[in-house]
């Protein structure tokens, strides 16, 4: 028996799309003599829909795309996860099709309402079993989250004579992530004796990343072979005992590198963008963000904003000058000399008397937000902000200024793995596309005379451990200063992140490439009295 797990990347609402898709895979396995071909979680929506599971027309389309889907199983089965729908009672479901019927449906039992799932806002659990004849095996049926609880459906498939189990999956990407899936299967496999099958959906949707990396794991606990990442794939199997492909492995930050490429790709283009521009400050962070971008979309697809001030360093201009030399981009350069002096001239009147102070520092980023914006306004480019998650955390943006845009591409990773990316990407290209000039300096926002960040943050190595443990781990004041921080340190950052809960609301979509991203995982009230 030939098996396909058909890894495909489908967009969220484009039914029509997904459904040629899938038909397009269903006619590969069946020029390939393929039995059965085993696509991901709900893929004939997209994961994850969120409301439009409250429009009826949106189900029913769905519904009626399963039915024409099963119209093409003829000589070739399919499992195809979708929507199931019941007297107004939605499912989270996988349907099973052969010989252009829908021979069954087996609906999702345990629904994760935990970090970026909301599941139990939508579907109601299952409770049928997950065993069914298909392609003349016995085999037995999960969905995601059915495997990752203890009380989970396998043992009672493992008692209804199931040959194999198969698990459709929409698990997104995390670093760290890979691990944990492959020792969860090989638990899984061995606890039932049975050989196991996991197939996960791949893409971009909004802030989520979904890697891919589907599975066939032998009854012994062994990976026999493992799809691609980050990639669509087509892996077939038909030995269930001897190792037929395994991809190679991926340190860290090459994940965190083909995460954010994928994940700025499929917004890009699932929304119909057809460039990006950003702002060149002659940083760290513009700069990696304008690399991955490239690494994306393509240099044609990309182009650079510098916009020097008073307070401008000359490397600032030139460093981006050359980083987009090297990138092959288009960079122009607008100065703001003026507009900002206009600007101090407009507000004489309510500013005389007081000294300059971060008033005055904010205008000048709001004005270089301005003019971005109105570049993208006229020429319908995707403004990209630059941010990192340290200066995210505790506020160390601009709101209406450097926290303009339509996505936040490094939102997600703290200053020092900013570094280490941007060395990483030197290193995978075998040449400096990223000036060493760049790297080397001390970061500064350059909005006063010799402005450093540390004037106002502890040094980075110092405050993105405070804050992974604050941010991702939820530890207490306290214990974050057992580790070993000054307890004055640990209080003002603490100070400084939960003060900041405004700006963060107000902040364009950001790429999820850590188990606690801000955004859809963490959802702390703005107005909020507690404190640490």
């Amino acid at each position: 028996m030939k098996i396909a797990l058909a890894q495909i990347n489908p967009t969220v609402g484009d039914i029509q799309r997904n459904k040629n898709k899938i038909i397009e895979n269903l006619n590969r396995a069946r020029k390939e003599n393929v039995s059965l071909v085993i696509f991901p979680e709900l893929v004939v929506t997209g994961y994850p829909p969120k409301d439009l599971l409250l429009k009826k027309s949106f189900v029913k389309a769905n519904k009626e795309a399963v039915k024409e889907i099963a119209r093409m199983t003829t000589g070739t089965a399919a499992i195809v996860g979708f929507v199931d729908e019941n007297k107004g009672v939605l499912h989270n479901a996988a349907a099973v099709l052969e010989n252009e019927e829908l021979k069954g449906v087996y609906h999702k039992k345990h629904l994760p309402n935990y970090d970026v799932f909301d599941e139990k806002r939508y579907f109601a659990p299952g409770s049928t079993s997950g065993s069914f004849f298909v392609a003349g095996k016995k085999v037995g049926i999960t969905i995601c989250e059915d495997i990752w609880v203890e009380n989970n459906p396998l043992p009672g498939l493992k008692k209804e004579g199931v040959e194999l189990t198969i698990n459709i999956s929409g698990s997104p990407f995390h670093a760290g992530k890979r691990m944990l899936r492959e020792e969860l299967i090989k638990k899984r496999a061995l606890e039932n004796n049975l050989p196991m099958i996991y197939l996960n959906i791949i893409g971009g949707q909004d802030d989520l990343i979904f890697d891919g990396r589907s599975y066939v794991f032998s009854k012994k606990g062994e990976i026999l072979a493992r799809a691609k990442s980050f990639e669509e794939d087509f892996l077939i199997i038909s030995d269930f005992e001897n190792i037929a492909r395994i991809e190679r492995e991926q340190e860290v930050i090459e994940e965190i590198y083909q995460a954010i490429i994928l994940g700025i790709r499929d917004y890009v283009f699932k929304n119909g963008f057809k460039k990006v521009i950003l702002g060149l400050s002659g940083g760290i962070d513009s700069a990696v963000t304008a690399t991955l971008a490239v690494h994306a979309l393509g240099a044609d697809k990309v182009e650079g904003i510098t916009m020097p001030s008073e307070f401008s360093s000359s490397g600032s201009v030139d460093d981006s000058v050359q980083l987009a030399k090297n990138l092959g981009i288009k960079c122009e350069t607008v100065a703001i000399k003026e507009i900002y002096q206009s600007y101090l001239k407009g507000l004489h009147q309510q500013f005389n008397g007081t000294f300059f102070n971060v008033a005055e520092e904010n205008v000048q980023a709001r004005i270089r937000g301005n003019l971005l914006m109105a570049v993208s306004n006229k020429f319908g480019h995707l403004v990209l902000t630059t941010g990192n998650k340290s200066e995210l955390s505790v506020g160390y943006a601009t709101l209406y200024g450097d926290m303009s845009g339509g996505l936040a591409v490094i939102s997600d990773i703290f200053k020092v793995k900013v570094y280490e990316l941007a060395n990483f990407i030197n290193e995978r290209e075998e040449k400096e596309v990223i000036p060493k000039e760049i790297i080397d300096k001390e970061p500064s926002a350059e909005l006063r005379d010799n402005q450093k960040d540390s004037d106002s943050l502890p040094p980075y190595p110092v405050l993105d451990p405070i804050l992974q443990a604050y941010v991702e781990e939820d530890k207490s004041k306290e214990e974050i200063i057992a580790l070993g921080f000054n307890a004055e340190t640990v209080a003002k950052v603490i100070k400084l992140v939960d003060r900041s809960e405004y700006k963060r609301n107000q902040a364009a979509l950001g790429i999820r490439v850590t188990p606690r991203a801000f955004g859809s995982g963490r959802r702390i009230p703005i107005t909020n009295g507690w404190r640490e």
